[in-house]
C-alpha cells in the first residue's frame, strides 16, 4: 500500500495538495495521494513531484499521506487531545502508519529542506498526541521552529508553524518539574507565554490569508459549490488562546488584556467568530473581576507604568509579522471597565443567542447543551455589568430576549426575575416565579422571592399566603428557609388583619400572625428580623410591655436598624415617655438621614412636645431632603430602586414649588395661593384625563412621600389656626394626586376649620368613595354629621370607623360623645372607658406605619 500511495502524489498540481493542506480537506488530500499514476506520467511536469527524482517523490507521498493520516486520527480523538489522553500507537493503526513513513523519510534524507523540515514538524506533532512530550520538543528543536519564518512560504506552512509552537508550549507544561533550580523554572515559563504568543499571532494571520484566499477563489468560480466554512482545530483555537489564558493564569493581567483586546480587534474572519464570543466574555470577566475604574486603561492607551514595569520581563521582544487589525479614525472607545464590559457582552450576546441550538431532537442534546451555557454564562456577566449601574431596565429587556430558547432552563427563568422585580415590573416577575416554582418544586427560595414581591410592592396577600404554605408545607426539605417561610405566612396573616373590616376578623388574623411568628422564632431563636416581626405584632394589638421586651433582644443582635429604632420610638410614644422618643428617633436620623419614615415620626414627636412650629422645621429640612433626592432621581441615580413601583407615571411640574410659606407673611401667602389656584385646579383635571404617556416618568414612592409633607405641614398650619398656609399646602399635594383620599380628606377638615360644614361633609364624602375604610375619614365625617344635628348617622359612621380600626381611641370618643348627646348614657360610658385604655397605649402613629416585607 505504500508504494502504491507514494506514487500518487505525483499526478495532481501543487496548489491542489497546498489548497487541502490549508483548508483541512484531508479525506482529498488521503485520495490524491493513494492515486495510482496516470499512463505515461502526463501530469508529471505540474506537480510536486515532477522536479523530483522518483525516489524522493515517493518519499514526498509518504509524508503527504502521513499528515492526512494522523490529522483524521487527531479529528476523531479531539476529546483525548483536549484532555491529555495519549493516543497510543498500539490502539490507533493510523498512527502506526504515519510514524512509520515519517521515520522512513527522516532516515532516507532524499527530500528538499523545506519538506524535511514539514516532516519534523508533522512528526513532533504526532509524538505529542502519543504523549511523548520530550521526544516533542526533541523534534521541535531539530526543525528550529524559534527561527522559522513564514514569508515566502506556502499558506499551510503557516498552519504547521503555529501548530507547533503551541505544542512545544503545551509540552513545556506538560514536562515534570524535576528541574531543582528556580531559576531554569521561570526560563521555562517565560519560554511558554513566548512559544503561545508567538503561535497567537501565527495563527491569526494563517486564518486571514486563509479568509482572503477562500474568498478569491469563490469569487473566480462563482458558478461552483460555496465551500464549507473553515472549521477550527483543536490545536488552531489552543494557539488562540492559550497565551492569555497562561497570562491570566500567572497573573500577568496587562498582559493578557492586551492579548485579548489584540485577538478581539482582529479583523474577522468566519472561523473566528465563535472564538472570539468566547474571548470577549473572558475581557469581560477580567475587566469586572481583576480591574478597578481608577486602575482602567483604554484599548487605545498604555496601562499605568507600575503595571508595566511588574510584567516587562515577559513581553515579546521578536519581531513577527502581525495580523491585520481594525483601524480608523473613528473608532469608539470606552471610557471605562464598566462600559468595555458592556459593549464587549452586548456584541457577545448578539452572537451567541444566534448561535443557540434551539432543536431539542436527541442527537443534538449536548450542543444545545454548550450553546446554552455559554449564553448563559454571558447573561451572567451582563447581570453584574448592569447591576453595578443601576440599569435593570435594561437588563430585563436583554434577559427577555434569552426567553426563546429558555423552555426548561431554570437558571435563564429565574435571571429574568429578578431583574423584573429590580425594575419594579413586580406582577410579571411574579408570573415568571410561578414557572421557577414548577421548575424546581423542592426550591424553597422561589416561592419565598415570590412571597416577598407579593408582600412588599403587590400586597397580594392571598397569593402570598399560598408562596408562604408552599414553603411551609417542604417541612425539614427546606431546611434553613422554613424560618423564613414561617416569616413570611406571619406577615401575611398580620397585613391581612390590618387590610380586614371586621374586628372578629382582625382579631382572628391577628392571632394567627402572632402563632405563626412565634413558630418562627423558635425554629430560628437568634434571627433578630423574625425577633423583631415578633415585637411588632404584639404592638399591633397593643401588648406593649411584651413587645418592648422581644424588641431589645432584636436590637442587642442588630442594634442599628432603622424599622428596629423607628418601633422602639414609637413603643416609647406608646407609654408616653416622648422625650425618650425623641432621642431615639434623632439618633436613628443620624445614623440613617434619608428615612422619611423616621423624620415623620420625628415632626409627630416635636407636635406633641414642643409645639407646631417646632414641627413645620422638620417638615422645611423634609423639604429640602425631598428636593436633593429629586434632582438625584432625576439623573438616573435611582433607577436601581425597585421598590417605587412598577410603571407609574406622575407628572413633574415645571417650576416646582418646595418652601412653605411663612406664616407670619400674611400678605405674600395669599398672594401665592390665589396665584397659583386657577392654574393648580387646571392641572388637576388635566392630570385626569391626558394619556400616561404625556405624564412624567418617575418613582411613586418618591411622588407620594412629597404629598404626605405637604399634608403634613397642612395639618400642622391648621393646629396654628393658619388656614391660608394650610390651604397652599394643600394645594400643592392635590397639584400631585388631586384624586387622593388623603388630599380629600385633608381638604375637608381645612373647609370644616373655616365653617363650610356643607362643604366639607361632601369632600368627606369623596374621599370615603376612593377609600371606603379609611378609619380616620369615617371619624372626621362621623363628627361632623353630629355637629350638624344628624346623631343617627354619625352614630353608624362611627360604629364603621371603631369596626374598621378597632384600636382608633379617637372614633371611641367620637361615637361615644355620639351616644352621650343621644341620651344612652351606659354605652357612652364604655366607649369613654375603651378610648382611655386604648389611648394609654397608643403611639404618635400606627404602628403600621412601619412596613412589614420580607
Amino acid at each position: 500500500m505504500a508504494a502504491k500511495g507514494a506514487h500518487g502524489a505525483h499526478l495532481k498540481p501543487d496548489c491542489e495538495l497546498e489548497r487541502c493542506r490549508a483548508e483541512g480537506h484531508w479525506g482529498r488530500l488521503l485520495a490524491l495521494a493513494r492515486q495510482p499514476p496516470a499512463p505515461g506520467g502526463g501530469a508529471r511536469r505540474s506537480s510536486p513531484g515532477a522536479r523530483l527524482p522518483a525516489p524522493d517523490a515517493d518519499d514526498l507521498g509518504k509524508l503527504l499521506l502521513a499528515e492526512a493520516l494522523l490529522e483524521q486520527c487527531v479529528k476523531e480523538n479531539q476529546a483525548k487531545v483536549k484532555d491529555s489522553v495519549p493516543v497510543l500507537e498500539k490502539e490507533e493503526q493510523r498512527i502506526s502508519e504515519a510514524k512509520g513513513y515519517l521515520s522512513n523519510i527522516l532516515s532516507h534524507g532524499r527530500l528538499p529542506p523545506q519538506y524535511l523540515n514539514e516532516a519534523m514538524l508533522i512528526l513532533g506533532k504526532l509524538h505529542y498526541v502519543e504523549g511523548s512530550y520530550r521526544d516533542a520538543l526533541s523534534m521541535y528543536a531539530r526543525a528550529g521552529i524559534d527561527g522559522m519564518s513564514v514569508d515566502a512560504k506556502p499558506l499551510y506552512h503557516m498552519r504547521m508553524l503555529a501548530e507547533a509552537l503551541v505544542i512545544k508550549g503545551l509540552s513545556l507544561e506538560r514536562l515534570p518539574s524535576s528541574i531543582a533550580s528556580h531559576c531554569r523554572l521561570t526560563e521555562r515559563e517565560e519560554e511558554v507565554v513566548t512559544c503561545f504568543e508567538r503561535a497567537s499571532w501565527v495563527a491569526q494571520v494563517f486564518l486571514q490569508e486563509l479568509e482572503k484566499t477562500t474568498t478569491s477563489s469563490t469569487s473566480r468560480h462563482l458558478k461552483g459549490p460555496h465551500p464549507a466554512d473553515y472549521e477550527l482545530t483543536y490545536f488552531l483555537e489552543a494557539a488562540l488562546q492559550s497565551a492569555y489564558v497562561k497570562n491570566l493564569k500567572k497573573g500577568n493581567i496587562v498582559k493578557a488584556m492586551k492579548e485579548l483586546r489584540d485577538v478581539l480587534r482582529m479583523v474577522e474572519t468566519k472561523a473566528t467568530q465563535n472564538f472570539k464570543v468566547m474571548a470577549a466574555k473572558h475581557l469581560a470577566g477580567v475587566l469586572l473581576h481583576s480591574l478597578s475604574e481608577d486602575c482602567y486603561w483604554n484599548p487605545l492607551s498604555q496601562p499605568l507604568p507600575e503595571f508595566m514595569s511588574k510584567e516587562e520581563g515577559s513581553f515579546i521582544t521578536q519581531a513577527l509579522r502581525k495580523p491585520h487589525l481594525y483601524e480608523g479614525d473613528n473608532l469608539y472607545c470606552p471610557k471605562d471597565n464598566i462600559e468595555e464590559a458592556l459593549l464587549l457582552l452586548l456584541i457577545s450576546e448578539s452572537m451567541a443567542t444566534r448561535d443557540v441550538v434551539l432543536s431539542r431532537a436527541p442527537e443534538q442534546e449536548e450542543d444545545r447543551t454548550v450553546s446554552l451555557r455559554g449564553a448563559a454564562a454571558i447573561y451572567d456577566l451582563l447581570s453584574i455589568t448592569l447591576g453595578r449601574r443601576g440599569q435593570y431596565a435594561m437588563l430585563s429587556e436583554c434577559l427577555e430576549r434569552a426567553m426563546k430558547f429558555a423552555c426548561g432552563e431554570f437558571h435563564l427563568w429565574y435571571q429574568v426575575a429578578l431583574s423584573m422585580v429590580a425594575c419594579g415590573k413586580s406582577a410579571y416577575a411574579v408570573s415568571l416565579l410561578r414557572e421557577c416554582v414548577k421548575l424546581r418544586p423542592s426550591d424553597p427560595t422561589v416561592p419565598l422571592m415570590a412571597a416577598k414581591v407579593c408582600i412588599g410592592s403587590l400586597h397580594w396577600l392571598e397569593e402570598a399566603e399560598h408562596f408562604a404554605m408552599m414553603v411551609v408545607s417542604l417541612g425539614e426539605e427546606a431546611g434553613d428557609f422554613l424560618p423564613k417561610g414561617y416569616l413570611a405566612l406571619g406577615l401575611t396573616y398580620s397585613l391581612q388583619a390590618t387590610d380586614a373590616t371586621l374586628k372578629a376578623k382582625q382579631d382572628e388574623l391577628h392571632r394567627k400572625a402572632l402563632q405563626t411568628l412565634e413558630r418562627a422564632q423558635e425554629l430560628a431563636p437568634n434571627d433578630p428580623q423574625i425577633i423583631f416581626y415578633v415585637s411588632l405584632q404584639l404592638a399591633l394589638v397593643r401588648q406593649i410591655s411584651s413587645a418592648m421586651e422581644q424588641l431589645q433582644e432584636a436590637l442587642a443582635l442588630c442594634r442599628d436598624d432603622a424599622h428596629a429604632l423607628h418601633l422602639l420610638a414609637l413603643l416609647f410614644s406608646a407609654q408616653k415617655h416622648y422625650q425618650h422618643g425623641l432621642d431615639v428617633i434623632n439618633m436613628a436620623i443620624a445614623e440613617h438621614p434619608e428615612n422619611f419614615s423616621l423624620l415623620f415620626t420625628k415632626a409627630k414627636l416635636e407636635h406633641v412636645l414642643r409645639g407646631p412650629e417646632v414641627a413645620l422645621v422638620t417638615c422645611r429640612q423634609m423639604l429640602r431632603l425631598w428636593q436633593t433626592l429629586h434632582s438625584f432621581s432625576q439623573l438616573g441615580g435611582l433607577e436601581k430602586d425597585g421598590s417605587f413601583g412598577e410603571g407609574f407615571t406622575v407628572k413633574k411640574h415645571s417650576g416646582l414649588h418646595l418652601t412653605l410659606p411663612d406664616a407670619h407673611d400674611a400678605d405674600s401667602s395669599s398672594r401665592r395661593a390665589s396665584s397659583i389656584a386657577a392654574s393648580r385646579l387646571e392641572e388637576a383635571m388635566s392630570e385626569l384625563t391626558v394619556p400616561n404617556s404625556v405624564l412624567k416618568q418617575g418613582p411613586v414612592k418618591l411622588w407620594t412621600t412629597l404629598e404626605q409633607i405637604w399634608l403634613q405641614a397642612a395639618e400642622l398650619f391648621m393646629e396654628q389656626r393658619h388656614l391660608k398656609e394650610a390651604g397652599f399646602c394643600i394645594q400643592e399635594a392635590a397639584s400631585l394626586f388631586p384624586t387622593s383620599h388623603s388630599v380629600l380628606h385633608m381638604r375637608g377638615r381645612l373647609a370644616e376649620a373655616k365653617g363650610s360644614l356643607e362643604e366639607a361633609e361632601q369632600l368627606y364624602q369623596e374621599a370615603l368613595t376612593v377609600d371606603p375604610d379609611g378609619a380616620r375619614i369615617l371619624h372626621s365625617l362621623g363628627l361632623m354629621l353630629s355637629r350638624r344635628g344628624r346623631r343617627s348617622l354619625a352614630q353608624k359612621v362611627l360604629r364603621d370607623a371603631v369596626e374598621r380600626q378597632s384600636t382608633c381611641h379617637e372614633a371611641w370618643r367620637g361615637l361615644g360623645e355620639v351616644l352621650q348627646a343621644q341620651g344612652q348614657t351606659e354605652a357612652a360610658v364604655d366607649c369613654f372607658l375603651t378610648a382611655l385604655e386604648l389611648e394609654a397605649s397608643s403611639p404618635v402613629l400606627p404602628f403600621s406605619v412601619i412596613p412589614r416585607e420580607l
